[in-house]
């Protein structure tokens, strides 16, 4: 099983997602909630559509972090 980093972005009305090593693959949502299953959906839909037409499934390539800072 592969794992993507997705990276989730709060809009003014909604959520986004965007999986940084499956260019094109993005969801939104009213919510992070609702989006963190679009996104899972859409990176399913994603896989199938590469295989599908042949191409190859990109390896994860991304690996996330959080820094703390002071404010």
């Amino acid at each position: 099983m592969k794992q993507y980093v997705v990276i989730y972005e709060s809009g003014l009305h909604n959520w986004s997602a965007f999986v940084h090593d499956l260019p094109g693959c993005v969801s939104t949502g009213a919510t992070r909630e609702e989006t963190e299953r679009s996104v899972s959906e859409a990176i399913a839909l994603h896989l199938r559509g590469l295989r599908e037409g042949g191409l190859p499934i990109p390896e994860p390539t991304c690996v996330a972090g959080v820094v703390a800072v002071a404010a």
